[in-house]
């Protein structure tokens, strides 16, 4: 059974930095295409950044250059360091995981493709 276990949220001040991780387990996680998704309340859930197995990612414009993903395949563990945190990154944070394509997620990061999804780890950034 696959499960994917989100950590590392908390409430920051603008400006500031936090680390989220995401433990993986049941699964061949080295052949999984990986990705960090957020989700604000009264809004759509929204692809952050999707990482291949040989660890090469792809951002979303509102994060590219403050976040970085990254992925141990021997830890089984998903990260997803963030910088320069603004209000507007309050979120609900998810990690999630499909194997469609052999561990490459093939610059997608539509969430109807991820079967697997963590609980969710809230990050709150104040002013």
């Amino acid at each position: 059974q696959v499960q994917l276990v989100e950590s590392g949220g908390g409430s920051v001040q603008a400006g500031g930095s936090l680390r989220l991780s995401c433990a993986a387990s049941g699964y061949i996680y080295s052949r999984y295409c990986m990705g960090w998704f957020r989700q604000a309340p009264g809004k759509e859930r929204e692809g952050l950044a999707i990482i291949n197995k040989d660890g090469t990612a792809v951002y979303t414009d509102s994060v590219k250059g403050r976040f970085t993903a990254s992925r141990d395949n021997a830890k089984n563990t998903l990260y997803l360091q963030m910088n320069s945190l603004k209000p507007g990154d309050t979120a609900m944070y998810y990690c999630a995981a499909h194997s469609k394509w052999g561990g490459y997620c093939n610059d997608s990061p539509l969430t109807s493709l991820f079967d697997y999804w963590g609980q969710g780890t809230q990050v709150t950034v104040s002013s």
